[in-house]
């Protein structure tokens, strides 16, 4: 039989129905390669008995003619959207053991919607990390190599996992979480397509808080199509998540078609960076006119707050995850380290739990709260959030779409950025602005740099905006044709 990995989402969907395979047998190739495929610490665990319940239960639908939308397709879960009876521990000491009694509201929806759950991905310690390094569990390990090289390469973090396996063919799709660049940046550094939507408009019910007022939930998929074909399931509201948004949910595939003709396009200045590689620079102005040649116009716009992105971020972020992470002290669910004084054992508990990256983020969060510097920087901070979402918004005004790089490199090394803070909250410098305004981004593949590594392209859209956003990433998809596949070296 024909290697059924290969195949995109739509083509598993439509090829079940016409009856030219079983989910079955689709299940059974996906979970071979991913056995075989341990050395890329992907998956943290799989869900082997029940999957193969799921895969049952789809092929009888697929029989009768009920199939779902993703009836039998298999799903990768990211290890911070909970998951009934199967463990989820963010990948952090502090929750290992830990079985959520209830399903996170998007796993829940794909569920509803036929998807077949094999296991859950690897991720930074409570998506606290751009590389996925600060993982309990070791990295996940980027499938892609340089030319000529064994070095080991991140697939990027915090949604590791998810882009590694997709762009191993580990699975046909994964979930992943965005509060900074979490979806966009892993998808670039693995050729893989990320969507982070506007916030909103996935339910937070059920994932594991980092930051409340940026995490949004969202798809990594093998192609554009793919990826609106999931958020679909993905989205909607729910009451049970008091920032969901009460609004219908379109046919995001169905927003493919129609082409970037008339449309405007937007070139923000402030993100051509000192010290950008020339690779990104020309891979951006080559982008661009490609979207030019299919009818877009191409206009400069200035987001001259750009600048204060990164630390408005690193101070909001720190400072909601010291509030979110203060449940974790091993009184009702997770490890506990035993002491006859409940403060030490509190204190014995946060230290061995958490890992280093968490522990810096949660002392910079809980410093930017406290008394006599909160105003100084946490409500400052919040009003520039403020001016910055206000100065997206204008831009929007003027344009229907914003074309970035995804990422200021291409995937490094293991080890080579985790020594430096600074450098490695880098490499969110293209992504954070748009989780501060709660619009929605996606990274498509643009191209392959002079290593062989590939390198992403970035569109952001205003709010709800996903339609138009999706339209033009299939459009620049098309255009640019990349159909680059990793070296096998793994298996």
């Amino acid at each position: 039989m024909a290697d059924l990995t290969t195949k995109t989402i739509a083509q598993l969907r439509d090829g079940m129905r016409a009856k030219e395979f079983s989910a079955a047998e689709v299940f059974d190739q996906y979970f071979t390669r991913a056995e075989n495929s341990r050395a890329l610490n992907a998956f943290v665990r799989f869900n082997v008995e029940l999957a193969w319940d799921q895969v049952k239960a789809s092929d009888e639908r697929i029989a009768k003619g009920e199939a779902r939308p993703l009836e039998g397709i298999p799903m990768g879960i990211k290890d911070l959207f909970c998951t009934e009876g199967l463990e989820t521990n963010a990948a952090s000491r502090i929750l290992y053991g830990f079985r959520p009694p209830y399903e996170s509201t998007v796993s829940q929806n794909l569920l509803d919607d036929g998807a077949v759950f094999m296991g859950k991905l690897n991720l930074d310690e409570f998506a606290m990390g751009s590389s996925n390094e600060t993982s309990a569990h070791g990295p996940a390990i980027n499938p892609w190599r340089r030319e000529g090289e064994e070095t080991k390469l991140t697939p990027g973090g915090s949604s590791g996992g998810s882009a590694a396996a997709v762009a191993a063919r580990l699975c046909a799709g994964a979930t992943a979480t965005d509060t900074g660049g979490s979806i966009r940046q892993p998808a670039a550094l693995t050729a893989t397509v990320g969507l982070k939507p506007t916030y909103g408009r996935c339910s937070r019910w059920g994932i594991v808080a980092f930051a409340s007022s940026l995490d949004q939930a969202g798809p990594i998929a093998k192609d554009v199509r793919d990826s609106a074909i999931l958020l679909n399931s993905m989205a909607g509201y729910d009451p049970k998540d008091s920032t969901s948004i009460d609004r219908p949910v379109p046919d995001y595939e169905q927003a493919i078609a129609g082409g970037v003709k008339g449309m405007k396009i937007g070139i923000p200045k402030e993100y051509r960076l000192d010290g950008m590689s020339q690779e990104i620079s020309d891979l951006w102005t080559k982008s661009a006119k490609l979207l030019e040649e299919q009818g877009a116009e191409i206009v400069e716009v200035s987001l001259p707050l750009t600048k204060y992105a990164l630390p408005v971020y690193y101070i909001v972020a720190p400072a909601e995850a010291s509030s979110n992470l203060a449940r974790y002290d091993g009184v009702k669910y997770g490890v506990r380290v035993e002491d006859d004084n409940i403060h030490e054992m509190y204190k014995k508990t946060r230290g061995e739990g958490f890992g280093a990256e968490v522990k810096r983020r949660l002392m910079i969060g809980t410093y930017v709260l406290s008394a006599g510097y909160y105003d100084a920087y946490y409500l400052r901070a919040q009003r520039v959030r403020k001016k910055i979402a206000m100065e997206m918004a204008a831009a929007f005004e003027q344009v229907d779409l914003l074309l970035t790089p995804s990422s200021p490199s291409a995937a490094f090394g293991l080890g080579e950025k985790s020594a430096d803070p600074i450098e490695m909250y880098l490499n969110d410098v293209f992504t954070v602005t748009a989780n501060l305004a709660g619009v929605p981004g996606i990274s498509i593949p643009g191209g392959l740099d002079a290593q062989g590594l590939p390198l992403g392209l970035q569109l952001i859209a205003p709010a709800f905006g996903e339609e138009t956003m999706i339209r033009g990433a299939a459009a620049l998809e098309e255009a640019i044709g990349f159909n680059a596949q990793p070296t096998e070296w793994w298996r």
